[in-house]
């Protein structure tokens, strides 16, 4: 057995915070899982939270974690819909992005004229 009872740990490191799934093993031989979050405290050290998760209510709240991670999911998809039928109705609306586009952009790739100055002799 490891440091603090800890059977095993993996961490993973998402831009500022840090999470870290550590197994434990208590000295009456429970397996439980703890959830840890470390964040910088902008220069005063780390702020930790965590969660312990019992072994034999590991599978209701990996249940609940699923659900929860299918309805986030679901919800994405569904903003995602949401904003484009909002882009497809300004289209239809205004026409689509090639015509609004094509006077100005023929406007923008006329050259500039040359200017050419011709010096006066002076004698």
């Amino acid at each position: 057995m490891g440091t603090r009872g800890e059977v095993f740990t993996k961490s993973i490191k998402v831009k500022n915070r840090t999470y870290f799934f550590n197994v434990k093993e208590n000295t009456k031989g429970d397996v439980f899982l703890q959830v840890v979050e470390s964040k910088d405290a902008e220069g005063l050290g780390f702020e930790r939270h965590s969660i312990v998760v019992f072994e034999d209510e590991l599978q209701p709240f990996l249940t609940g974690l699923d659900e929860s991670l299918r309805f986030i999911e679901a919800s994405q998809k569904e903003k995602a819909k949401k904003r484009f039928e909002k882009l497809q109705a300004k289209r239809e609306k205004y026409g689509t992005k090639t015509e609004a586009t094509q006077k100005t952009s023929a406007l923008s790739r006329k050259k500039p004229r040359k200017v050419v100055v011709k010096a006066k002799k002076t004698n």
